[in-house]
């Protein structure tokens, strides 16, 4: 395992250009169906209350009679509804409306298969297939899907809707769990603020079963960045290795280097490896597949945080992350504005705690002390002991989290850096701020900055408003090449971990 870096790395850049972001990949081909499909040889049903849609189910009398490969989909899509699985491939998701979501988009196509024909698997159903074949290598779980693995022409009607129903629910459960259904964000913690990448059921099918690569389709699920796409990588040359590859290891320098990833583990862990990458693998599903061109992200187990240009890092420093017990949270915002001599409203549960006691004290140490409605507020003034230091990075959110300077620069020589009450400490601010400010157009560079430190708070908006990603990663590849292992600061990663492997015993 490599150690932490004990050294900013690319402290200036000349340029940061602030571009378009680019569109969201998942482009919407949805179908609206109502969700209790009225099956033949179902019961019948109340009559719906007036303000719901009636269900969409085929009327044979309003065109052909269905034909027996048509009438062999229809009773096998009932069976796919009506049976009681014992095991929830989804994990947190509602199989059972996404298989009422699957026969729906089957009634609106009058029974007409998609992947399979007269002579077997249709050229969209062997494209779909090769790809739900390669679901492991995304960590993803198709074990409950009996995969046809050869379907010989003369196949009777019933053995290819058998065939076509099997694929369909696999392609449904391959887009629900490549999109986050296994582990909720809520399930880990209830200091994780992700945005919902999850798929619709129906939507996915249709919009997989129209595409001219369904493979393709299916695939870009998947989180597109380019750290998932490299411990995917890892966790498929870990997949492929033999075990006696940690035979292979050798000592170069103090520390072990290999050919495997095996290198960040203590020897013999290859469970243990497998786990945990498939948990940073399942936490990349909670980013959002649009995290900006040019953006900032925050790695609170790595204590760092780095400016982006696409997947080049522009600029990186070390930083302080909350405590366990106050921990930073994980999120997404926009920066739009930086302050410098910051004043710091001290939080209400930081009065309540720490300060009661001190109130006479804190007007001579800089603190403004003052009740506004019956409120008690303390403000602490700008200054160089001020607990925000000089500069501080503004991205408005429902935490009151942000990035700031600190007077405490002495705890940045820790290697394990979790002291803050939530926010972010930046070691180098003042490049930071020059980068997001555009410092090489030669408006705010360091001098100028550093020379507007004073007793008066400023605010100085960015040329371009640029996201903030807070993130938390355990297991990532360095800008070498290289694979890294944090320590679970939070206990997340163990979480997920957990949860990941009681879905696939359930």
């Amino acid at each position: 395992m490599r150690a932490p870096q004990n050294e900013v790395r690319g402290r200036t850049a000349s340029t940061f250009r602030h571009g378009k972001r680019r569109p969201l990949l998942l482009g919407a081909v949805a179908i609206i169906l109502a969700a209790n499909l009225a099956l033949a040889d179902a019961p019948a049903q109340q009559a719906a209350p007036p303000d719901n849609p009636r269900p969409i189910v085929y009327d044979p009398t309003a065109g052909p009679a269905l034909s027996p490969m048509q009438s062999a989909l229809q009773a096998a899509l009932q069976r796919l509804v009506a049976r009681d699985d014992k095991r929830n491939p989804l994990g947190s998701g509602d199989w059972r409306a996404a298989r009422r979501d699957i026969a729906a988009f089957y009634a609106a196509r009058f029974y007409e298969p998609v992947w399979v024909g007269e002579d077997g698997l249709t050229d969209k159903g062997q494209a779909v297939l090769s790809q739900l074949e390669r679901a492991r290598d995304d960590g993803l779980d198709l074990l409950a899907s009996a995969l046809p693995r050869d379907l010989k022409p003369g196949l009777a009607p019933e053995a290819l809707a058998a065939a076509e129903t099997t694929i369909a629910a696999a392609v449904v459960t391959y887009a629900e769990q490549a999109t986050g259904s296994r582990v909720p964000p809520w399930r880990v913690s209830p200091f994780i603020f992700a945005a919902r990448n999850r798929a619709d059921p129906g939507a996915a099918l249709a919009e997989t079963a129209a595409a001219a690569d369904p493979a393709k389709r299916l695939a870009d699920l998947n989180p597109p960045q380019k750290g998932y796409r490299e411990l995917r990588d890892a966790l498929k040359r870990l997949d492929d290795e033999a075990p006696v590859a940690a035979e292979r290891r050798r000592i170069v320098g103090g520390r072990i280097r290999t050919a495997s990833i095996s290198a960040a583990f203590e020897p013999g862990s290859r469970p243990r490896e497998r786990a945990a990458i498939l948990a940073n693998m399942e936490m990349w599903r909670w980013e959002p597949r649009d995290m900006g061109e040019e953006r900032i992200e925050v790695n609170i187990p790595d204590f760092s945080v780095s400016a982006l240009e696409g997947d080049r890092v522009i600029l990186q420093s070390r930083v302080i992350v909350g405590k366990p017990e106050t921990p930073t949270p994980v999120f997404s915002s926009v920066m739009r504005y930086v302050l410098i001599n910051p004043s710091w409203l001290v939080p209400d549960s930081i009065i309540r705690k720490e300060m009661m006691s001190k109130l006479g004290a804190l007007s001579r140490r800089g603190y403004e002390v003052k009740t506004v409605g019956g409120r008690l507020t303390v403000r602490q003034l700008p200054g160089d002991d001020n607990a925000l230091g000089r500069i501080a990075f503004m991205f408005p959110n429902d935490h009151a989290i942000y990035l700031h300077d600190t007077p405490a620069r002495e705890l940045f020589d820790q290697e394990t850096r979790a002291f803050s009450h939530g926010c972010i400490r930046v070691e180098d601010p003042v490049s930071l701020a020059e980068l997001v400010l555009g410092g090489d157009s030669g408006r705010w560079t360091g001098e100028r900055i550093e020379a507007a430190f004073g007793d008066k708070e400023r605010t100085v908006f960015l040329p371009r408003p640029l996201p903030v990603h807070i993130e938390y990663f355990t297991v990532f590849f360095d800008e070498f090449g290289e694979l890294e292992e944090r320590a679970d600061v939070y206990g997340l990663t163990r979480k997920v971990e957990g949860i990941l492997a009681r879905a696939s015993q359930d």
